[in-house]
C-alpha cells in the first residue's frame, strides 16, 4: 500500500483584539430612590471618515434619549468614551452584566 501524504497542520490565523472599548453599557439601580437607569456608549464610523460617539440614556424599560457627538477620528471618540465612562462610574453606574 502506498504511503499517504501527510497534511500540514492547520495554521491559526491571529485575531487582533481592540485595545480600547468601542462600546459600553452601564446601569444604576437604586430601588430605595425609585431609580432604574441605563447609559450606553458606542463609537460609530461616519460617512466622511470621522467618528460619532453615540450616547443613549434613560430609565430602564423606556426608549430613552440619544445624542450623537461628532469627533475628527475614532481615537478621539474612544478617548471621549473612556472619559465619560470614568465620570459615570464615579456617579454610581456599574457595568451591565447580562
Amino acid at each position: 500500500m502506498p504511503k499517504r501524504a501527510q497534511k500540514a497542520p492547520a495554521r491559526l490565523v491571529p485575531i487582533q483584539l481592540p485595545l480600547f472599548a468601542e462600546a459600553a453599557s452601564l446601569v444604576r439601580i437604586r430601588p430605595e430612590r425609585r431609580e432604574w437607569r441605563f447609559y450606553r456608549l458606542e463609537v460609530w464610523p461616519d460617512l466622511f471618515g470621522r467618528a460619532l460617539l453615540v450616547r443613549h440614556w434613560g430609565r430602564i424599560g423606556t426608549q430613552g434619549r440619544r445624542r450623537l457627538d461628532p469627533h475628527p477620528d475614532p481615537g478621539a471618540a474612544i478617548n471621549a468614551l473612556a472619559h465619560l465612562l470614568r465620570a459615570k462610574r464615579r456617579r454610581g453606574y456599574q457595568d451591565r452584566t447580562a
